[in-house]
């Protein structure tokens, strides 16, 4: 009987001689293992210096779940590869710290970040483990850095007066030795701190607090992301309309030229059928990839359908962006794209472009009529035998 695949995986999970962390090179590989080792030993040697008391497990276990609570409802847009992450793990790995025994902020980090690599984010996973081994070191040592005040500075509690003030000056201190200089996260740190510290159930409180800080952060990035197409990374066709318009109403008062061009992936299905779709998205990005590279960095380039594309060319005449077009043109029909992982060796595929172009004149002033010209002007490329590039005055008939 043969095992299921998520059986399969599990099992190639456990296989040490394939783990990732062998392929990196040996004074990398020593100090990601080392961390781990070091952290291990220490976090045993903390636990069998603590007193352990049910208050503070009690205490842990709310801190822990709300830590928890703030991971789960983490977007997972906030880890998309080479985007903006705000890391809010230290606003809870802080307060245990600060509030119980070194060893509990040793153990905070585990299961939030196993949360984290199950539900939010699959990251490599010996990375994982230097990062929670890099937790548990750097807020091991803020704790015990934290019990070295005396109790008239710092001490169990806050106190009022002088004593508040230098309670929070202590855990501020404690936040930089753990690693975080980050002024939201310390200031965030600090306050569930010393709420906790007055009333552990107030933290219960914190979570909306928290997630709602997170979601004030990820703003730009999450506006961002609504403006592009996320297979492309081009403009979506709403966003690339709304710029186009004010570049046009801006060229028109101004008397700049500016043109227009439709741009379609010719026989594209053929691709998607012969190779398979993975690799017709490979096609759409190199294209993509070519767009961005051919182009000035202020012209707009846009998605507009499955394989076609829409670049508004300011301050660019008819025969400029004639330049532009045949440019892309024959840069796309040079392209080897690969079929398989290996760009250097196996089979590759080719693809090339058809392009409309139309441009601002006296008559037209609208988008609309700019769109309709460069699509009658790229049916006639497409008719034509493909892989051309023609243009039509947006005044003329689009028929």
């Amino acid at each position: 009987m043969k095992a299921s695949s998520v059986t399969r995986r599990v099992l190639a999970s456990l296989d040490a001689r394939k783990w990732a962390w062998w392929q990196t090179p040996w004074p990398l590989r020593l100090y990601v293992g080392l961390i781990p080792l070091v952290a291990l030993v220490l976090g045993i040697y903390a636990a069998t210096q603590t007193t352990w008391h049910a208050s503070d497990l009690a205490k842990f276990v709310l801190l822990l779940g709300c830590g928890m609570v703030s991971v789960a409802a983490t977007p997972r847009t906030a880890y998309i590869p080479g985007g903006m992450t705000r890391d809010f793990l230290t606003v809870w790995v802080l307060p245990v710290a600060i509030l119980l025994p070194p060893v509990y902020a040793m153990l905070t980090p585990i299961p939030l970040q196993i949360l984290t690599q199950t539900r939010v984010h699959r990251g490599i996973v010996y990375r994982r483990v230097f990062t929670v081994a890099a937790f548990a070191l750097a807020y091991g040592l803020a704790s015990v850095v934290f019990r070295t005040f005396p109790a008239s500075f710092a001490g169990p509690s806050i106190g009022s007066g002088t004593h508040a003030l230098t309670f929070t000056v202590a855990v501020a201190l404690c936040e930089i030795i753990g690693g975080r200089g980050h002024q939201l996260l310390i200031v965030g740190g600090i306050k569930l701190t010393i709420v906790v510290a007055v009333n552990a159930v107030l933290a219960i409180f914190a979570v909306p607090t928290v997630l709602l800080v997170r979601r004030f952060m990820m703003h730009a990035q999450l506006l961002a992301q609504s403006r592009v197409d996320t297979k492309t990374g081009l403009l979506n066709a709403s966003t690339w309309e709304a710029e186009a318009e004010v570049e046009i109403t801006r060229a028109v008062r101004t008397g700049s030229p500016l043109a227009l061009a439709l741009v379609d992936i010719d026989h594209f299905k053929a691709v998607n059928d012969t190779y398979g779709h993975l690799v017709g998205d490979k096609a759409l990005r190199a294209v993509t990839d070519a767009l961005r590279s051919q182009l000035r960095a202020y012209d707009l380039a846009g998605r507009f359908g499955g394989e076609e594309f829409a670049i508004l060319l300011p301050h660019a005449r008819e025969v400029d962006a004639l330049h532009v077009a045949e440019r892309l043109r024959a840069h796309i029909a040079q392209m080897v794209i690969p079929v398989g992982d290996d760009p250097d060796s196996g089979p590759g595929v080719r693809v090339t472009i058809s392009v409309g172009v139309a441009s601002l004149d006296g008559t037209s002033r609208e988008l609309t009529d700019m769109l309709a010209a460069a699509d009658a002007a790229l049916y006639y490329a497409k008719e034509t035998g493909r892989n051309k590039t023609h243009v039509i005055p947006a005044s003329a008939p689009a028929s």
